[in-house]
């Protein structure tokens, strides 16, 4: 499948290797409540208990709700972050700019969640195509996003884009992929910083 960003559109202001920008570790929110527990509420309706579920581009919060899942394995840019986490059960650290294969196997999680994090990524067709590699049949993808970001990390074609521009985009990421049977996309303004999801379930 072709990329949905041009060379152009995958630009960034800071070139640097991403690993370098998430070096330190930030132990702050990238939200609001009212986004974070509207996200909550969102991955209570869409997972199970004992739910396998892959935390993408994660950090020191994963915004789950008190459900018992059967593991979490989460994936970031800052080790210290991962680490601080008490959700996951084990976790790895993997620049997705530059590696987009996950050391995952096929089919091994019912959920991939992605949070406040979807724009930073240079080649999404790719990322989404392993997304959907890891998720079982009927599986879930819950990627979530708000007007928030390091603006010198994300994409142009985000920079550029209105809120309802980058549903439309990440539904495009999704639809890349040509592993979903069903799109739809949440809009919600629960406090200050509107509430933006797609949710795309498996063949």
């Amino acid at each position: 499948m072709e990329e949905p960003l041009s060379e152009f559109d995958r630009r960034k202001f800071d070139s640097r290797p991403d690993e370098t920008f998430y070096d330190s570790p930030r132990f702050v929110t990238h939200a609001d409540e009212g986004f974070l527990d509207r996200l909550r509420t969102l991955y209570e309706s869409e997972l199970s208990p004992g739910d396998r579920v892959f935390d993408a581009m994660s950090s020191w919060v994963s915004h789950l709700p008190d459900t018992a899942f059967d593991g979490v394995v989460g994936h970031g840019l800052n080790a210290d972050e991962l680490d601080r986490n008490d959700r996951l059960d084990e976790w790895f650290v993997q620049d997705l700019n530059v590696n987009q294969s996950l050391p995952l196997s096929d089919g091994s999680f019912d959920a991939v969640l992605c949070a406040l994090s979807v724009q930073y990524l240079q080649y999404p067709a790719a990322v989404f195509r392993e997304f959907a590699r890891v998720l079982a049949d009927d599986g879930v993808l819950v990627v979530s996003f708000t007007n928030r970001m390091f603006p010198t990390k994300a994409v142009r074609a985000w920079r550029a884009a209105s809120m309802d521009e980058r549903a439309e985009l990440v539904t495009e990421y999704v639809a890349s992929t040509g592993a979903f049977e069903s799109v739809r996309v949440v809009r919600d303004r629960p406090q200050t910083d509107p509430f933006y999801a797609v949710v795309a379930r498996a063949r």
